[in-house]
C-alpha cells in the first residue's frame, strides 16, 4: 500500500499489518464450558450487585469511603492508622493470585474478571440481539453503522449508566446514592460528575476498546511468564495429535485438525491457539467448545484443544499438580493472613495517642509545675462513644482540660 510501511506479520491480534484496528467479532459456540461460564458469570454479577446492600457487624460488607478515609471490608473498618493491616491484606491477596495462577493459570481472566464477565455475558449478548451473529456484524462493519447499531449503542449507554451508579455505591453507600438519584444533579455536582465519567469509561471500554483492555492494558498477562510453569493449567492445542493438518475429514497420515479455523473465529482476543501459549489468551475455553463441536461433527475424540499443561502437551503424560511453588504460596498466604487476623483481633475500639506539648515540655509557675500533653482518640467502634480521661497514680496532681 503506497505511503504506508507494512509490518512483515501481525504485531498484535487487534491490529492489521498496516497498523489499523482489527475488530474482533467472535463466533459463539455454546458448549459445556460456555454454559459453565454462563452460570459463573451471572452468579458473579448477582454478587457484585448485592454486595453494597449486604451488611456485616452493622457495617457495609465493602465500602471504600475515601472522603472520610475509612475502608469497610467484611465487618472491619480500616483507618489511615491501619496501614499495617492493609499491607497484610494486600499481601494476602497478591499471594493468593500467585497461588491460583500457578495451579490453574489464567482461569480468573476467562471466568471471573469483570472485563470478561460483562463483555461476554452482558454486552455481547445485547450486540447479538441487535446485530445478529458474526457474519451480520462483519457486514455492518463494511457497510457502516445503521439503525440497529445505533440502537445497540443506546442500550449500551443505559447499561453503562447503571453500572456507573452501581460502581459509585461502593464508595458512597447505597443509602447516600439513593438520595442522590432522587435529587437534581445540581445538588451534588461532584458525585454526579464521578458517576458520569465512570459511565463514560464503561461505555468506551465495552463499546470500543473491548479486548484491548486484556491484550494491551492489563498487566496480568505480562506477569504470567513468571507466574506460570510447564505444569500450570493452560488452554493448549495438542500438536502431536492434530498435525499435520488436512482439509475436510482426516485422511490416513493426517492429524485430527482439519484447519477449519473454528478455534480462531471463536477467540474473543483474536489469537490462534494452535500457535502455542500466548499472552493474549485469557483461558476462556471458547476455542475448546468450538473445536469439540468440530470433532463431534467429524466423529473424532474431543480434547484436541483442552485445559492441560505444557508438560502434558510435550510428553503426553499426566501432570502432577503438587510441586514446590504450590506449597510455598499457601504457606506464605497462611503467614500473611494469619498476621492480619492476629493484629486485627488485637485492635481495640479506639486508638489513643498521647504526645507532649508543642512548646516547652513543662512550665514552672507559682502554682507548681505544669506538663502540657496532647491526647488524640480515634474511634474504631463505628458508633458514637464517650471517653473519660483521668490521672492514676499521681498523688497531688490534677488534670486540667481546656
Amino acid at each position: 500500500m503506497a505511503g504506508k510501511l507494512l509490518a512483515p506479520e501481525r504485531v498484535l491480534p487487534t491490529l492489521n499489518a498496516d497498523g489499523t484496528r482489527r475488530l474482533i467479532r467472535p463466533k459463539l459456540y455454546k458448549g459445556k464450558k460456555y454454559r459453565a461460564r454462563l452460570i459463573t458469570a451471572w452468579a458473579l454479577i448477582a454478587l457484585f450487585v448485592a454486595i453494597p446492600f449486604i451488611r456485616m457487624n452493622g457495617k457495609p460488607l465493602i465500602l471504600l469511603d475515601v472522603p472520610r478515609r475509612q475502608f469497610h471490608l467484611f465487618g472491619h473498618t480500616f483507618l489511615p492508622t491501619d496501614g499495617v493491616l492493609l499491607m497484610f491484606l494486600l499481601l494476602s491477596i497478591f499471594v493468593a493470585i500467585f497461588w491460583v495462577t500457578a495451579l490453574v493459570g489464567r482461569v480468573w481472566c476467562g471466568w471471573g474478571c469483570p472485563q470478561t464477565v460483562y463483555m461476554e455475558y452482558v454486552f455481547r449478548p445485547i450486540e447479538r440481539l441487535f446485530e445478529g451473529g458474526r457474519a451480520a456484524q462483519l457486514r455492518l462493519d463494511r457497510k457502516g453503522p445503521g439503525l440497529r447499531r445505533t440502537a445497540k449503542y443506546a442500550v449500551f449507554a443505559v447499561v453503562s449508566v447503571l453500572l456507573g451508579n452501581l460502581f459509585l455505591s461502593y464508595f458512597v453507600g447505597v443509602d447516600t446514592l439513593w438520595i442522590w438519584i432522587r435529587r437534581s444533579p445540581v445538588d451534588h455536582p461532584a458525585s454526579f460528575l464521578v458517576m458520569a465519567v465512570t459511565a463514560g469509561l464503561v461505555f468506551f471500554d465495552f463499546a470500543y476498546f473491548r479486548e484491548q483492555m486484556c491484550t494491551v492494558i492489563c498487566p496480568y498477562a505480562r506477569f504470567q511468564s513468571v507466574l506460570l510453569d510447564k505444569k500450570s493449567l493452560i488452554i493448549g492445542y495438542d500438536e502431536r495429535r492434530g498435525e499435520p493438518r488436512g482439509k475436510g475429514k482426516p485422511r490416513p497420515g493426517e492429524g485430527d485438525c482439519i484447519d477449519c479455523n473454528a478455534c480462531f473465529v471463536a477467540c474473543p482476543t483474536g489469537i490462534d491457539i494452535r500457535e502455542g501459549l500466548q499472552l493474549e489468551c485469557i483461558a476462556c475455553a471458547q476455542c475448546v467448545d468450538a473445536c469439540n463441536s468440530i470433532m463431534d461433527a467429524i466423529h473424532k475424540p474431543r480434547g484436541l484443544i483442552r485445559y492441560t499443561s505444557q508438560e502434558s502437551l510435550e510428553t503426553g503424560k499426566k501432570t502432577r499438580l503438587v510441586r514446590p511453588r504450590v506449597l510455598i504460596y499457601p504457606a506464605l498466604f497462611a503467614v500473611f493472613f494469619g498476621a492480619l487476623l492476629l493484629m486485627g483481633s488485637r485492635e481495640g475500639s479506639a486508638d489513643v495517642t498521647v504526645l507532649r506539648g508543642l512548646t516547652a515540655p513543662y512550665v514552672i509557675d507559682p502554682t507548681g509545675i505544669q506538663n502540657q500533653i496532647r491526647v488524640k482518640i480515634e474511634n474504631h467502634s463505628g458508633s458514637a462513644q464517650a471517653y473519660q480521661i483521668r490521672l492514676d497514680g499521681a498523688d497531688g496532681a490534677r488534670f486540667i482540660a481546656p
